[in-house]
């Protein structure tokens, strides 16, 4: 590419992984090892932290095998990290720390796979350099099974989360119907403020075997309405009904049912969720008398790989790739997006959004996609999910269980 940018590529992934997170990374390592105007490809261990830790890899030295198989593997391959870097005005330690590190590694492309918090870290990151008058082509790589970051139709990881939870819910199901006797099953899903997570257990409807009730952050919540709602399912099902919550679920006032009692917050502020489902377990207990079970999905619905979505997967991959091409490009400052660009024989692009509209918006579940009872979803979004559950897995198998790779991580010479 003549008369392009010349230097290395570093990459790191940050915030909590996905089933795909690692199809990004091995988009990003393909396509900028057969990049000329990149020079060299790092791999920062436990993201930002590792920057600022020397902790580096040299990911020239893996294996082209081993790259491409981290596309059916879960996890996070270079270590995550949950790291807030400060405000640059106030305290530019950490980030002159970095801008050296990059100097020494003669690092020109800087690629961050993440959601809302990890493209608010790689703007400010964009933004200290453009003042220093470093030349550093920065883009971010959008990853969350909460599928709320803003500018994309939706985000690599939702699709394989979705598929996860849909399938396990047409499961349960089946198996709460095993016995005579009644039974509730209460299920709760990821999600603080967007309840894509949980809407997707409206999939397994098309089964024949989906959730009876479904709640979202997006609409209040009461206690009085939700008992309503299970008294009256299993009025008509033999006193069984399965339901499904988002842990972020709130009543009118903005307060979480699930902070009763919990006073603790992760690193940026953000009230730790979860454990709505035993509230509402002991909830419907104590006033319908019925027996309940509680189940959180927890960890499984984002390590999931041998449930993962193949258009997920290719998705995650394709967006990898494309961060590294429009920063050759000479874009920098953004974000990669997915734009849906049909339906009916469903695809996508790759477009690119500022960095400071996925760090600083959060999106939500339209209001018009859940029904008027605010306790299910709408056609409009079965036809919005159902195209990112489709395809399967390419994961290969040894004695019967997945043969998940890991990188030599090989460390880089500073």
């Amino acid at each position: 590419m003549e008369g392009a940018l010349k230097g290395a590529l570093l990459f790191a992934q940050s915030g909590g992984p996905t089933a795909v997170i690692n199809a990004s990374a091995a988009g990003v390592f393909t396509e900028a090892l057969n990049t000329d105007c990149i020079t060299a490809v790092y791999g920062a261990h436990y993201g930002v932290k590792g920057i600022l830790d020397e902790d580096i890899y040299d990911i020239s030295r893996e294996d082209s095998e081993t790259i491409e198989q981290l596309k059916y593997t879960p996890s996070s391959a270079l270590g995550s990290v949950r790291y807030k870097l400060g405000n640059p005005e106030e305290d530019p330690r950490e980030f002159e720390k970095i801008l050296s590190v990059f100097r020494r590694l003669e690092v020109r492309y800087f690629i961050y796979n993440g959601g809302n918090d990890s493209m608010d870290t790689c703007d400010k990151i964009s933004r200290y350099f453009e003042k220093s008058g470093y030349e550093c082509r920065i883009m971010g790589v959008p990853k969350t099974i909460d599928n709320d970051l803003a500018g994309t139709d939706h985000c690599p990881g939702y699709g394989s989360a979705a598929k996860y939870i849909a399938t396990t819910i047409t499961e349960l199901a089946l198996d709460s119907k095993v016995y005579d006797t009644g039974s509730v099953l209460i299920c709760e899903a990821m999600g603080r403020n967007a309840g894509w997570l949980t809407a997707a257990s409206a999939l397994a409807g098309l089964c024949g075997e989906g959730p009876d009730l479904i709640y979202l952050p997006e609409i209040s919540f009461s206690f009085d309405r939700f008992l309503s709602d299970v008294s009256k399912v299993c009025e008509k099902k033999n006193n069984k009904c399965v339901v499904v919550v988002s842990e972020g679920i709130r009543f009118a006032d903005g307060r979480y049912v699930g902070e009763f009692g919990i006073e603790e917050t992760d690193r940026f502020g953000h009230a730790q969720m979860g454990g709505v489902c035993n509230i509402l377990k002991r909830l419907v207990k104590e006033k319908l008398g019925v027996k309940v079970r509680a189940i959180e999905f927890s960890l499984m619905q984002r390590c999931a790989a041998h449930l993962a979505s193949g258009t997920d997967i290719e998705e995650a991959f394709g967006a990898g790739a494309a961060a590294v091409r429009y920063a050759a490009g000479g874009e920098t400052g953004k974000m990669v997006t997915l734009e849906r660009v049909s339906d009916e024989a469903y695809r996508v692009a790759y477009g690119v959004t500022p960095l400071s509209m996925a760090a600083n918006h959060e999106k939500t579940v339209p209001i018009s996609w859940i029904n008027e009872e605010g306790n299910g979803l709408t056609e409009e979004f079965i036809a919005y999910a159902l195209p990112l559950i489709q395809g399967e897995t390419g994961l290969k198998k040894t004695n019967g269980l997945p043969a998940f790779v890991s990188l030599k991580k090989e460390k880089a010479a500073l």
